[in-house]
């Protein structure tokens, strides 16, 4: 395996990206986008990645934009950042409620976007902030 940087922090690459979205549906495939442009400059920066992160890095991406949408009034905030090993992908929003993580259930129709994420991801953090929350997701690079 490839490691994502150097030993030497000095020498990692500095990579991420932000976008601010105003609302509506446009984000969800929006988001989808920019991890594209982002992926593209992880490699770009030589930065090796599984043949399947890119598509997990976009369902990743838009799973969390689309909770924003449709679970906190107004804008939401999509940063990505490579970190060790990973891309951290966070989405912030401006609602107070954290997100419920359900469990498993194949007979349930709908709502399995956190399931998903926290399958794909090594971790799933959610942390709150005076205008809202972020949700934060760590997908492995490999």
């Amino acid at each position: 395996m490839t490691p994502a940087h150097s030993p030497d922090a000095a020498d990692a690459p500095a990579v991420s990206t932000v976008v601010e979205f105003r609302g509506g549906s446009a984000m969800i495939p929006a988001s989808r986008d920019v991890v594209q442009g982002f992926v593209a400059r992880l490699a770009d920066a030589g930065v090796s990645t599984a043949d399947t992160f890119l598509d997990a890095a976009r369902l990743v991406a838009s799973e969390l934009v689309t909770n924003a949408l449709r679970h906190a009034p107004g804008p939401c905030r999509l940063e990505l950042t490579l970190v060790e090993g990973g891309v951290e992908i966070a989405v912030s929003d401006t609602g107070q409620d954290f997100p419920t993580f359900l469990p498993s259930d194949p007979l349930r129709v709908g709502r399995h976007g956190l399931e998903i994420v926290t399958r794909l991801c090594d971790e799933v953090i959610t942390k709150p902030h005076t205008t809202g929350k972020t949700v934060s997701a760590r997908l492995p690079l490999r």
